[in-house]
């Protein structure tokens, strides 16, 4: 697979998570998702003063958003000028993460505005992964052990929070094509023929 790198948009619901590591899993790479975060924060030397500051603020403070979206950030004015604060920090450390982790090898990225921040490599494969309401109301349902109406809830909040967070800090638009390669319902085959004709259509990226 060379150095191809495939980043995964997806809709709650719609197994894309499940997808996007039965696709590193069958092509023995890594697949980096959440423990992105820890990663970056570690190598920055952020996390212990993430944790530390979370205590001291209430839970709708913007540096608690930083920790449950970490590429929240904003400028801070001093008398030298803007300087970066802890939020720009913590965006900095995972955007450079991302493209660090880029160039050491294949590997797949589940969400992270990964296919953005990748914008500018030659060798990454972007796919979005959704799925009909009904299907993710079925999957959702019965992941978390939810009511119709709480799964349609969480769907629309979730899908929600992810297109203002990947249309804030990016300058595409979450779900629509033309900020991907290419875009699949995984409704139609499940999760393990989906993840088969996502690794195809990157082999023959890699070999255009």
């Amino acid at each position: 697979m060379a150095n191809q790198i495939i980043t995964i948009g997806r809709q709650f619901g719609s197994n894309g998570r499940l997808i996007g590591e039965k696709v590193a899993d069958k092509l023995g790479v890594k697949c980096y998702d959440k423990q992105l975060i820890k990663e970056s924060a570690k190598a920055s030397g952020l996390w212990e003063d993430l944790l530390d500051n979370m205590d001291e603020k209430p839970t709708n403070s913007f540096l608690y958003s930083v920790v449950m979206d970490p590429y929240a950030y904003l400028y801070s004015y001093e008398n030298q000028g803007y300087s970066m604060n802890l939020n720009q920090r913590a965006f900095m450390a995972i955007y450079n993460t991302i493209q660090k982790i880029a160039k050491e090898g294949p590997c797949v990225f589940i969400g992270r505005c990964s296919n953005y921040v990748l914008r500018d490599f030659d060798n990454v494969m972007d796919c979005f992964i959704y799925a009909p309401l009904d299907k993710r109301i079925e999957t959702v349902m019965e992941r978390f052990g939810l009511s119709e109406k709480k799964a349609r809830e969480q769907i629309i909040k979730e899908d929600k929070a992810r297109a203002s967070y990947y249309n804030y800090y990016s300058s595409y638009k979450w779900g629509q094509a033309e900020s991907y390669d290419f875009s699949i319902d995984s409704s139609i085959l499940g999760i393990d023929e989906t993840a088969d004709i996502i690794i195809d259509i990157a082999n023959r990226m890699k070999n255009k």
